[in-house]
């Protein structure tokens, strides 16, 4: 039987890429971002010829959170709204876009559809963007891999040929991330759909599209092993995970053993349990010189090549 996501492809939302003097706004859907590190990104967008402003909002602090939900949510509906905006680059992720990922302007982002760049807590908005939408986003971001707050060349280019290309994005398997481990053999093509996996657990059953004929990537930082076994139980015993084609693996991240299973241990169990080709080590996530990748694109996954291609 057809699957939901292939019978509804004709729908997805394809964006142009963004030209020199295209407006950019930074938005907190989530936690409260480091100013300096906010600017510098800014510093960078600006240097590839975009014009940079932000929300009203984008560096409030209310608890662990950017603002109230009311706050947040304005931004972000705001930068939806406006023509002149073309592309929202989330500030941050950390906790609180699950909040607000069911009250978007969804008919504004259908009528003026803008890529949306983030990842970590922002999945949530790009699962629920694509659920209601069928709009592609962006998952990466100018992410700062060490205290000082340098962004790596690696990643800057990356989210560069992402937003301002049309070309195919070829994501290569490292053999130093961990998770290339879990490789498999064979091939799989679908639309790339997921990100961070915390986020896709607790999407489930309100802002998780159909992932039958999908790619599913999943990424994760700093949980305990036994929040991973969980969220990855409930996600194939609910029945989330049927008719996926392949699983594309980023960077899980400062994970410690728990007597004696790894990460690497936990995610074997559960993913093999899929039977279906498995890509690991892409450097997508909270790692070392993470790349940018859209989420919402057909994508072909080829275990062989140890590569990860994103169509535009």
């Amino acid at each position: 039987m057809e699957s939901a996501l292939h019978r509804r492809d004709e729908m997805a939302i394809l964006q142009p890429t963004l030209r020199v003097g295209d407006k950019v706004r930074f938005v907190s859907p989530a936690s409260t971002p480091d100013r300096e590190r906010v600017f510098l990104a800014r510093d960078v967008l600006e240097s590839w010829g975009l014009r940079v402003d932000f929300g009203e909002n984008a560096f409030r602090k209310f608890s662990y959170l950017a603002g109230t939900d009311d706050e947040r949510l304005a931004d972000l509906n705001a930068a939806l709204r406006d023509p002149a905006v073309r592309a929202i680059v989330a500030t941050r992720g950390g906790k609180g876009s699950y909040r607000i990922a069911d009250r978007l302007d969804f008919e504004a982002a259908r009528n003026d559809p803008k890529l949306l760049i983030g990842f970590s807590d922002i999945t949530i908005l790009h699962l629920s963007l694509w659920k209601s939408c069928r709009v592609i986003g962006i998952h990466g971001a100018l992410y700062a891999d060490d205290e000082e707050g340098r962004i790596p060349e690696e990643t800057r280019s990356s989210l560069q040929r992402v937003l301002m290309t049309s070309d195919d994005v070829v994501i290569s398997s490292r053999e130093d991330e961990p998770t290339s481990a879990l490789t498999t053999e064979g091939t799989a093509s679908g639309r790339l759909i997921g990100g961070n996996l915390d986020m896709i657990a607790t999407a489930a059953g309100w802002a998780l599209p159909d992932l039958s004929g999908a790619i599913l990537l999943i990424e994760a930082v700093e949980m305990h092993l036994g929040q991973v076994d969980r969220e990855l139980t409930m996600l194939r015993k609910g029945g989330h995970l049927a008719g996926v084609r392949g699983i594309a693996v980023g960077q899980f991240t400062k994970f410690n053993p728990g007597g004696g299973i790894t990460i690497i241990d936990l995610l074997r169990d559960h993913l093999g349990q899929l039977d279906v080709p498995i890509l690991g080590g892409l450097p997508l996530g909270h790692g070392k010189n993470p790349l940018s990748v859209p989420i919402g694109s057909m994508a072909v996954l080829d275990t062989a090549a140890r590569t990860l291609i994103v169509k535009r």
